[in-house]
């Protein structure tokens, strides 16, 4: 019972302070549902019937699926992933209630980070708190069962040889420009560059070393998209939800680089239109010879080098003509070409077009301003963190 007073405690005391409101977007049926489920939780807490409870958890979960799937994933209300996120947190408060096993524990911790990764934030990011709660519940994270056997396909052990960058083609490097400099000579020019000495301060590279043993720890249990393939544009590529334990049980064998646990945020980025808020973090790990296809993005980008290296290209959007984009409306910010080994035949200008290249080192940030196209191939397992800010 320590578990389920331990989940009722993030919830507020009474029914009346348990919050649900939505838009007009939101079918009134469904507020109704959730009425529902909120007024069973709070009437029931001593004799309190969870199978029931999650069913109907359920209902709300599948019909705001369909809602988060219809159409392209920008067009979602975001309404609708709210709605979503409440369903996962009662699918997840109810699993916790009674004897609660390892396995309820960790289903418990699979719906919440469902609702993290397709809902949107409520009640103060409950969801998130509710499984800081969970995971300290948890015994000794579990890897991936018999019956669904690794990867076939082990990532080679031996470090990818160092491109030879040439000099004419290097992207400049920059150790610790003032704000006003980075200003007028990179960001408002749109002029790429490495920014060297900015992350130093990092607890990533003072204090916390972050091993395998240490990213099972802390992050085991928790669910993460993972991209399974050498590139997006590839026929066979594909994505899959899996836990941190799975995802290095079966892609990531032999020994690991050590990590490292603390960022943060570039001071550069307060230049930027928006707050914290609005810079959006990814962390990417992954090994050597993973590779994102030539594309730009619509936002000014920060991409932090953390553990290993990684192989750059840069072109700017004036060679956007060059590049032969995708025609298509989901891929029409990625290049058709493969950079390193291009078809001179289907795509002739390619090869006109001028580029800037680097190999990005542990320690260095590299500013990629917004729309630029850029190229990424990891030349051994790696760690980066990007920063995207308007």
């Amino acid at each position: 019972m320590e578990v389920w007073r331990d989940v009722v405690a993030l919830l507020p005391a009474a029914e009346a302070e348990f919050p649900l409101v939505f838009g007009e977007v939101v079918d009134p049926s469904v507020l109704i549902m959730l009425e529902v489920i909120r007024k069973e939780f709070y009437s029931s807490l001593k004799e309190f019937c969870s199978s029931s409870f999650i069913e109907k958890a359920k209902v709300i979960i599948d019909y705001s699926w369909e809602k988060l799937n219809t159409g392209t994933w920008r067009d979602v209300d975001k309404e609708w992933r709210r709605v979503y996120s409440y369903g996962c947190l009662f699918k997840a408060v109810g699993t916790c209630q009674g004897e609660t096993l390892q396995d309820k524990l960790q289903e418990a911790i699979k719906t919440c980070d469902m609702g993290l990764l397709m809902g949107a934030s409520i009640m103060d990011n409950v969801l998130q708190r509710l499984i800081a709660v969970l995971k300290n519940k948890v015994e000794n994270p579990g890897t991936v069962k018999d019956s669904e056997p690794p990867c076939p396909k082990k990532p080679k052990q031996e470090c990818i040889p160092r491109p030879i960058i040439h000099p004419t083609l290097s992207i400049p490097r920059v150790r610790c420009p003032s704000m006003e400099n980075f200003r007028l000579e990179f960001l408002e020019p749109k002029v790429p560059v490495i920014l060297e000495g900015i992350i130093d301060h990092w607890p990533a590279f003072r204090e916390h070393s972050w091993s395998i043993e240490y990213l099972r720890a802390v992050a085991g249990c928790r669910t993460v998209p993972v991209e399974l393939g050498s590139r997006y544009t590839d026929a066979e590529w594909s994505q899959k939800l899996l836990t941190v334990n799975e995802f290095i049980d079966r892609y990531i064998i032999g020994q690991v680089p050590e990590l490292k646990e603390d960022i943060r945020i570039p001071d550069y980025c307060c230049l930027g239109e928006g707050d914290e808020d609005h810079i959006t973090i990814n962390a990417w790990f992954g090994p050597g010879g993973t590779i994102s296809p030539l594309h730009q993005d619509p936002e000014q980008n920060f991409l932090a080098q953390v553990v290993g290296r990684k192989y750059i290209r840069l072109y700017s959007t004036e060679e956007t003509e060059n590049l032969y984009p995708h025609q298509s409306e989901l891929l029409h910010n990625t290049s058709q070409v493969d950079v390193e080994n291009p078809d001179v035949v289907q795509f002739p200008n390619f090869i006109k077009a001028s580029y800037q290249e680097c190999v990005l080192e542990p320690g260095e940030v590299l500013f990629i301003p917004r729309q630029h196209w850029h190229y990424v191939r990891s030349l051994e397992l790696s760690f980066s963190v990007s920063f995207w800010w308007s």
